[in-house]
């Protein structure tokens, strides 16, 4: 066979491509043959498209020299050649449908045979289910077509050109091609074929597609199921007694799906040629009383969004790790996913259908970077590119209809608005009217049946959900869901608390989808985990692909742990001062009967005494009053509280037994502030001032030693190493509190000693602590006292000057030269912050200095712990009044600040303290707003003490 060289214009075609067979349902399990052909491929790497002929497609051609990549995978991530990040900007000119000529192109070889019972009568399929951005086949030498669309399946006929032994697979894969202006999602541009490959038999009167309508009568409960298919067979389900035909509809009494209750009924469809499982859930979704609804009743969503990842694998995901997604989903009370921003690997939907999640399904489609240029020339209102909108709405919808946990689909993200977006529409409504359509970027909700925004603060969602948000008449009359807020980059979100109060106090507003899953850090073996600008790239967008709720290593970040306690299922209600304790259900369908009640009562933070009390059993939305225990006799005096945890009360699907849904803690006597009476005098004696366990330098006033444990001076610190969120976004508009300190010089402080006092009540310290250039300052006072064993700080501060910016924290830093274990009464046990600190539940806690830290993938502020009563370390217990924020770590806050990854961080040989009167609040702006007026730190005066004295 003769091969001419090869004509590449396919790759700027604006067509999705020809040769693929229609879209159809995509199901597992069928009895007829499949064989995987994932594994290790020959593979060539090529500067350009046209690089090489297509002659590597024929029979008999010698790949022996090339490389081996695995697949599913990204041959970037396999040691040829190096991923690219950008947010939105395009990484290459933007001349639709052109492409640079240096565009890389990977050439994949397999050779198979056929197993030796693979059946000789019927057809077969050669099924790609993602390819990264441009693929072209060829079987045997026969040239079988070429498609785009990374995240969608597709299928070519093969069955003529199989032979029962020495079969070659070609596939040329390009990195960029016309199909590249679709797929400008948020992301790391990774090329190749990352999802599975497989040859599945086609026997006679094989089932082709077919789509399961599964509906239920929230009034009757009865369920309604008609399956129509290509081919005719019946559809049996034996639980349910259902024998029917294909397309004849059948009721029976049934059990509903919801995301909380993932009924699911077992079924078969079968025709002449093929049996094919069913999974039905029975279901209805509509759009009523301007709100969504499933099975007549409205759903609060408590969503993420959720890109495909794996720090080594990159969007090649198997089922295991999809499981373990799911599964932390489940345990943190998420109850809905976004598929952000394209179609999931379909074994993902599987899992959602079994464990149950809410999904919103989204088509592989985004022009982001078309805003660059005001969305001139944007694909979406182009009508030379409806076929490719059109063939990915299709694909989408076609391979995912027969999922119960899909209840809405999206038509894209960020893609402006056109005539392409509107035939999506249509097109969708058209072929399943049974879910609803939502868009983000069509504020006039013209093809949506959902009002949706980004990041919208929570003055505007309030307003929107009192109704008083104007827009069109439509738009007014439609649910409103936030499909992006919280964005979970670095240290935060904050904020997250009042969102979800407004979402459930107004009905209108149903929810929301936290931005995102999952940092997108590469592993790597110089930083730990890369980002953006990391591989060389000219043009990145830096750590914004490390916004995540989970690091990336699939361990939470206190983000998902904040965000669990604020969307728990359960409330607590009330003080229990009166002896009871209010229990609100707030599940959308399911009861209390999964859920125990247990108490413990503690003192001081340890548990004196602990049970278990009768759950009551609310309906969903309703509550219930709870007698609690009379307190336990005899207990010692101090600080004493109730704590209550609603738990599994059996193994679930998806988290065992006794696994903490929700919890609150119930104040009962407060605290006993440390007091201490001054009775020591200062002691002047060879340059030093004594005083009670201290010494003190007598010319600089500087504290040298507590007893025998040295100690670097304290004195006031208001820079904290700035987080994601300090720093904003570039475009943003609003204040951004990072670059404001820095302009400000908060980040190099200088201290100017005034005074050092000492009179018979103990030694005092006048400071003014101010940044160079500028005229603002705070005023500063340092006063000791001590008795025999204990030492006291009281510090005062006084701001002078025109103080227009916040602070980014107020409080002491000082150094030990050693400590190791950090032992605390206080909040815990992980770290938290003025706006996201709901998940920091009083207690003794335990750790090490080195676990105290967050290892967010762009080190930034962390580690801080609230509402410290006590702390012990280095041989020292520090007391506070009023209570404090602590951290520790074994570097300054200045070190942190420089590093650029995890690596960059070196342990000194002394360990730093903050004992922080406040700290300033989170929020979400790196793209969302910033902290909320009440978590703004404000320069105040402001006073606050500390007492040390030897540990143990």
């Amino acid at each position: 066979m003769t091969f001419r060289t090869t004509d590449v214009s396919y790759v700027e075609d604006v067509s999705p491509g020809r040769g693929a067979l229609p879209p159809r349902a995509r199901y597992a399990g069928s009895d007829a043959r499949s064989l995987s052909l994932n594994g290790s491929w020959r593979f060539r790497l090529s500067a350009t498209a046209d690089a090489e002929d297509d002659s590597f497609a024929a029979e008999g051609y010698d790949a022996g020299d090339w490389a081996e990549v695995r697949v599913p995978g990204h041959w970037v991530l396999q040691g040829h050649g190096a991923p690219r990040y950008t947010n939105h900007l395009y990484p290459f000119p933007v001349d639709p449908p052109h492409v640079p000529t240096e565009n890389p192109t990977g050439d994949h070889l397999r050779v198979f045979d056929l197993p030796g019972d693979w059946p000789a009568a019927g057809d077969a399929t050669l099924r790609f289910d993602g390819v990264e951005s441009c693929a072209r086949v060829w079987l045997n030498g026969t040239e079988l077509g070429e498609f785009k669309g990374s995240r969608l399946p597709h299928e070519f006929a093969v069955g003529r050109l199989l032979r029962p032994g020495g079969n070659v697979l070609a596939v040329r894969v390009h990195q960029w091609s016309a199909g590249s202006y679709l797929e400008d999602q948020d992301q790391w541009w990774l090329p190749g074929i990352f999802r599975e490959v497989t040859l599945l038999h086609r026997p006679p009167g094989a089932v082709g597609d077919f789509f399961v309508h599964a509906s239920y009568d929230h009034l009757t409960g009865e369920g309604t199921l008609r399956v129509d298919s290509e081919v005719a067979g019946r559809v049996t389900v034996p639980e349910l007694g259902i024998d029917a035909a294909t397309g004849e509809a059948v009721t029976a009494a049934v059990e509903p799906w919801t995301a909380e209750t993932p009924r699911l009924y077992d079924g078969v469809l079968a025709t002449g040629g093929e049996r094919v499982p069913l999974r039905i859930g029975f279901r209805t979704v509509a759009l009523e009383d301007g709100l969504i609804k499933v099975n007549g009743r409205a759903v609060l969503f408590r969503g993420v969004n959720r890109h495909e990842w794996h720090p080594d694998t990159g969007r090649a995901l198997d089922v295991a790790t999809m499981r373990e997604d799911v599964l932390l989903m489940k345990r943190h009370n998420l109850n809905a996913v976004r598929t952000s921003h394209y179609p999931p690997h379909p074994a993902f939907l599987d899992l959602c259908d079994e464990l149950g999640l809410w999904v919103v399904d989204e088509c592989d489609l985004e022009t982001h970077g078309f805003t660059e240029q005001d969305w001139r020339d944007n694909p979406v209102d182009d009508d030379r590119w409806r076929p490719a909108l059109l063939d990915r709405a299709a694909r989408m919808v076609e391979r995912d209809k027969n999922h119960p946990s899909v209840i809405v689909w999206s038509l894209g993200n960020e893609a402006g608005t056109g005539r392409g977006l509107t035939a999506m529409a249509e097109w969708i409504r058209a072929r399943d009217p049974g879910r609803l359509v939502h868009y983000e970027g069509d504020r006039e909700c013209r093809d949506t049946d959902v009002y949706s925004r980004m990041y919208a603060s929570h003055d505007e969602v309030e307003r929107i959900g009192q109704g008083l948000d104007g827009g069109p008449r439509r738009r007014r009359e439609l649910p409103f869901v936030l499909c992006e807020y919280g964005h979970a980059m670095g240290n935060g979100p904050g904020g997250l608390t009042e969102y979800q109060a407004l979402f459930e106090r107004y009905e209108r507003l149903q929810g929301g989808f936290v931005w995102e899953w999952i940092d997108h850090g590469i592993r790597h073996p110089g930083f730990g985990y890369a980002y953006g600008g990391d591989f060389g790239e000219e043009l990145h967008d830096g750590n914004f692909v490390c916004d995540g709720l989970l690091f990336p290593d699939r361990t939470p970040s206190p983000g998902l742990v904040e965000y669990k306690k604020v969307i728990e299922p359960v409330r607590f209600e009330g003080d229990g001062a009166d002896g009871t304790v209010r229990v609100v259900n707030r599940y959308d369908f399911a009861d209390l009967s999964a859920l125990a009640l247990e108490w413990s009562y503690q003192v001081d933070g340890e548990t004196v005494q602990d049970g278990v009390l009768t759950m009551p059993q609310p309906a969903p939305g309703a509550s219930a009053d709870v007698k609690l225990p009379e307190p336990p006799a005899g207990a010692r005096e101090g600080e004493t509280r109730w704590t209550l945890r609603a738990v599994l009360a059996e193994d679930t699907a998806w988290a065992p037994k006794g696994h903490e849904v929700a919890w609150t803690q119930l104040p009962v006597g407060g605290r006993v502030k440390p007091v201490l009476t001054a009775s020591a005098r200062p002691v002047p004696a060879e340059g030093l001032v004594r005083l009670g366990p201290a010494a003190f330098d007598a010319r600089t006033g500087a504290l040298l030693r507590i007893g025998a444990v040295e100690v670097d001076a304290p004195r006031l610190d208001v820079w904290r190493a700035t987080t994601d969120n300090d720093d904003g976004a570039d475009w943003q508009t609003d204040l951004r509190h990072g670059p404001l300190w820095r302009t400000l010089g908060l980040h190099r402080m200088q201290h100017r000693r005034d005074a050092v006092e000492w009179d018979a009540e103990g030694l005092s310290v006048r400071t003014r602590v101010a940044p160079a250039a500028r005229e603002i300052g705070l005023r500063t006072v340092y006063r000791w006292s001590a008795d025999g064993d204990r030492l006291r700080l009281t510090v005062s501060v006084t701001p002078e000057g025109d103080w227009t910016v916040p602070l980014p924290r107020l409080g002491i830093r000082l150094g030990l030269t050693r400590a190791d274990t950090v032992s605390w009464f206080g909040g815990g046990p992980g770290e938290a912050y003025p706006d996201s600190r709901a998940a920091s539940r009083l207690g003794r806690w335990r750790s090490t200095v080195d676990a105290l830290q967050t290892p967010y993938v762009r080190p930034q502020e962390n580690g801080a712990r609230a509402d410290v009563r006590w702390v012990e370390l280095g041989g020292l217990r520090i007391e506070g009044d009023p209570e404090f924020w602590f951290t520790a770590r074994r570097w300054t806050s200045e070190h942190l600040d420089a590093a650029r990854h995890l690596t960059d961080l070196t342990p000194g040989e002394g360990v730093w303290v903050n004992l922080d009167h406040a700290q300033h609040g989170l929020g979400s702006q790196s793209c969302g707003p910033g902290p909320l007026p009440r978590y703004v730190l404000r320069a105040r005066p402001a006073e606050f003490t500390f007492v040390f004295s030897p540990a143990g």
